[in-house]
C-alpha cells in the first residue's frame, strides 16, 4: 500500500479510505487514485481540494447517526473557507453562513469550513440565547449560563431579557478569544402563538429560526476541521418538546398546563403530554404562518424512511442512533421506533469536540 509520509498510520489509512470512496462515488478511474496519492507524498500531507471538501462534508451528513434528516445530505451548500485568517474575515463569514441559510425563511442547509486545527467557535450554535443567573432565577437559556457568564467577563452586556442572542466568541490558536456581535437585521425570529388558544401568546415566547450547529468538528480523510457550523431547518419538537420543555431549559410545561387550566397535581391527568403536544403545535403554527421552514416529527420520520430506501438501492448500510432518531413526541407512532439500527460510526462523519472553555 502506498506509503502517506508526515501522517500517522491511523490518518494515512483514513486518507486512503477516503479518497478511495471520492473516487468510486465520483466514477474515477484507479488511475486518479494512485496519481492523488503520489500527489500527496509529494506535498508530504493531505490538502483536501474544494470538490474533496463538498463531496466530505455532505457524505459526512449521510453518515450522521444521530440526524433523521439526512434525505437531503446532498443539497449541502459548502463554503470552503480555508484561506480565512483573520477573527474579522471569520466573523464576517459567519455573518454571511447565517443570512445564507436563513434565506427569507425558505432555509438552506449549509456548512462553512474554516481551516484545521487551529480556529474554534466557542458558541453550541451561532445563534443562541443566554442564560443568566439572578436572585430571582434564571432568566433565559440555562444551558448557556457558562457561556454567558464568559462572554460578560469578555466585555460583553446583555439585556437580560429571556431571549438575549449571546455574540460570537471566535479564537484562533492561542489568541484571546473576541466577541463579535449579530447584527439583529441577521437574526430571523418567529413569535410562537397558537392556533386556537390566544392565551399562550402572554408567554411572550419567540425562538430563532435556524439551527447552525458550530461545536462539533468535521473528520474528513483523517482532517479535523474544528470550525465548521452546519445547518439544516429545525423539527418541531427541537424547539417544542426539548428547548422550552425539558426541565433543563425553559422548562414550560407547567406555565403552558396553567394557560390550559390543567389539573398538575396528578400525573393521571397526563397534564404533561396535553401541554407538550399543545406547545408543539404552537411551534409549527408560529414558523408556518411566519413562511418558515420547519418540519414536524411525523413527516421527518416519512422523509428518513425515503432515505433508507435511497440508501438500500446505492447498496450503502445505513446507520444511526436510535436514543436520536426517535423524536421526543410520540416516539412509537413512527416506524423508527419499532427498527432496530446498528450504531455504527462512518467517516467523513461530525463529532462533539471538548470545549474550548
Amino acid at each position: 500500500m502506498t506509503k502517506i509520509y508526515e501522517l500517522s498510520e491511523k490518518k494515512r489509512l483514513e486518507t486512503i479510505e477516503f479518497l478511495t470512496l471520492y473516487k468510486n462515488e465520483n466514477a474515477l478511474p484507479e488511475s486518479w487514485l494512485r496519481g492523488r496519492l503520489d500527489e500527496i507524498n509529494r506535498l508530504r500531507e493531505f490538502i483536501p481540494t474544494t470538490e474533496e471538501l463538498i463531496f466530505g462534508a455532505r457524505v459526512a451528513w449521510r453518515n450522521s447517526n444521530r440526524c433523521i434528516g439526512r434525505l437531503f445530505w446532498n443539497s449541502l451548500q459548502v463554503f470552503d473557507e480555508r484561506q480565512l485568517e483573520t477573527e474579522e474575515e471569520i466573523y464576517r463569514a459567519l455573518l454571511r453562513h447565517i443570512e445564507y441559510a436563513a434565506n427569507g425563511g425558505k432555509i438552506r442547509p449549509a456548512i462553512t469550513i474554516f481551516k484545521a486545527d487551529c480556529i474554534r467557535i466557542w458558541n453550541y450554535q451561532l445563534l443562541r440565547y443566554a442564560g443568566y443567573e439572578t436572585a430571582d432565577g434564571i432568566i433565559g437559556d440555562p444551558d448557556s449560563i457558562e457561556l454567558t457568564k464568559i462572554c460578560e467577563a469578555l466585555g460583553w452586556k446583555g439585556k437580560q431579557t429571556p431571549f438575549d442572542i449571546l455574540p460570537l466568541v471566535i479564537q484562533i490558536g492561542t489568541n484571546t478569544p473576541r466577541l463579535f456581535d449579530i447584527p439583529e437585521s441577521y437574526v430571523l425570529e418567529v413569535v410562537i402563538r397558537h392556533p386556537q388558544n390566544e392565551e399562550l401568546a402572554r408567554l411572550n415566547l419567540k425562538w430563532y429560526a435556524v439551527p447552525i450547529v458550530s461545536n462539533m468538528k468535521l473528520s474528513v480523510g483523517g482532517i479535523e476541521f474544528q470550525a465548521a457550523p452546519f445547518n439544516g431547518w429545525y423539527m418541531g419538537s427541537e424547539i417544542g418538546a426539548r428547548n422550552f420543555a425539558d426541565v433543563t431549559r425553559y422548562n414550560l410545561l407547567p406555565a403552558v398546563a396553567e394557560i390550559m387550566g390543567l389539573d398538575i397535581k396528578s400525573n393521571i391527568t397526563l397534564w404533561k403530554d396535553r401541554a407538550l403536544v399543545e406547545l408543539n403545535v404552537a411551534v409549527l403554527h408560529s414558523f408556518k404562518e411566519d413562511g418558515v421552514s420547519i418540519v414536524d416529527h411525523h413527516t421527518a420520520a416519512q422523509q428518513f424512511k425515503l432515505f433508507e430506501k435511497q440508501e438500500e438501492v446505492a447498496d450503502r448500510q445505513v446507520t444511526g442512533n436510535w436514543s436520536w432518531l426517535i423524536p421526543p413526541v410520540s416516539p412509537a407512532t413512527t416506524h423508527i421506533f419499532h427498527k432496530p439500527i446498528e450504531n455504527l460510526i462512518k467517516k467523513p462523519n461530525y463529532f462533539y469536540q471538548k470545549n474550548p472553555f
